[in-house]
C-alpha cells in the first residue's frame, strides 16, 4: 500500500531511502490521479521492497510542489540516492512505469 507523506516526512521517506523511491505528486481532485492511483498500488505490491511509491497531495505541499516544478498532476518523480533520476508527467500504463523503475533496482 502507497504512503502518504507530509512535507516533513519528505527527506527521510525519499532524500534518504535506500531504494529507488517513486513520487507520485498527486491531487485528491484530480481525474488522472485516480485512474492511475490503483496502478500504482500494484506496482507497489509487485516491487515489494525492492523500491518504494509515496504520494504527496499537492494542495497540502504547495511549497515542495513548486521547488520540483510540479506544473499539473499527476506528476511522478522517481529519486534515487537522494537524486531525481526521471519524471513522468500524466498516468502511463503500469508495464511503462515498471520499465523505468526496474533498472534503477540493486
Amino acid at each position: 500500500m502507497m504512503k502518504l507523506i507530509s512535507e516533513a516526512e519528505f527527506e527521510n521517506e525519499v532524500l534518504k531511502a535506500d531504494v529507488p523511491v517513486v513520487v507520485d505528486f498527486f491531487a485528491t481532485w484530480c481525474g488522472p490521479c485516480k485512474l492511475i492511483a490503483p496502478v500504482l498500488d500494484q506496482l507497489a505490491n509487485e516491487l515489494g521492497d525492492t523500491a518504494k511509491i509515496v504520494k504527496v497531495d499537492v494542495d497540502q505541499t504547495k511549497e515542495m510542489a513548486i521547488q520540483y516544478g510540479v506544473k499539473s498532476v499527476p506528476t511522478l518523480i522517481i529519486f534515487k540516492n537522494g537524486e531525481i533520476v526521471d519524471k513522468v508527467v500524466g498516468a502511463l500504463p503500469k508495464s511503462e512505469l515498471k520499465s523505468k523503475i526496474t533498472p534503477l533496482i540493486g
